[in-house]
């Protein structure tokens, strides 16, 4: 009588050495668990470390109704901003300018100064942005008119829905003449 079995010679080393049932069972059955673990380790190992290497997403902010903004006259508007960064969501207020244009155009502004990331104001009766950090000075139309600073002033993504303004609020690399968002 032949008997027919899971066997299987193997050669280590000078000698023969076969395999038996049960080592190759057991050698099935780990290969079966660790392919197991590794199908719950890579998404687990994903979700603990891709959201360190993403990019913080910024996302539509409401700065108030459009009625409210004044015609080539800036007003200084409190957005409330939700912040995804990496595993951790925050909130927190920053401020943005924004204005209408006689044809119509809005007009929002980040809030910091393009050259060292001072806050800069409105002078009215001068009617420009003015820096006191190092005494930039900026047209309405965001362009500088003296001072140290490398560029403009930096406008914000925007979009308008239902008469409401809504902005993206970025910041920008300071002290570089070329728009950088951080």
């Amino acid at each position: 009588m032949v008997t027919v079995g899971i066997s299987s010679v193997v050669e280590k080393g000078d000698g023969m050495e076969e395999m038996t049932r049960r080592g190759f069972l057991g050698k099935g059955i780990a290969a079966i668990a660790g392919s197991i673990g590794l199908a719950f380790a890579l998404p687990l190992a994903g979700y603990a470390v891709l959201p360190a290497f993403t990019r913080r997403a910024w996302s539509w902010s409401e700065v108030g109704a459009i009625s409210q903004l004044g015609v080539d006259d800036p007003k200084q508007f409190d957005v409330l901003l939700s912040l995804q960064s990496g595993w951790m969501k925050t909130a927190s207020v920053r401020s943005v300018w924004a204005f209408r244009r006689a044809n119509g155009e809005i007009v929002t502004y980040s809030p910091i100064c393009p050259h060292l990331g001072c806050a800069y104001q409105w002078e009215a009766e001068k009617r420009q942005f003015h820096c006191p950090c190092h005494n930039s000075i900026y047209a309405l139309s965001g362009e500088v008119l003296s001072g140290p600073a490398p560029r403009p002033l930096d406008q914000l993504p925007e979009k308008i829905e239902n008469g409401q303004l809504y902005v993206i609020y970025e910041e920008y690399k300071v002290g570089s003449p070329k728009k950088e968002v951080l």
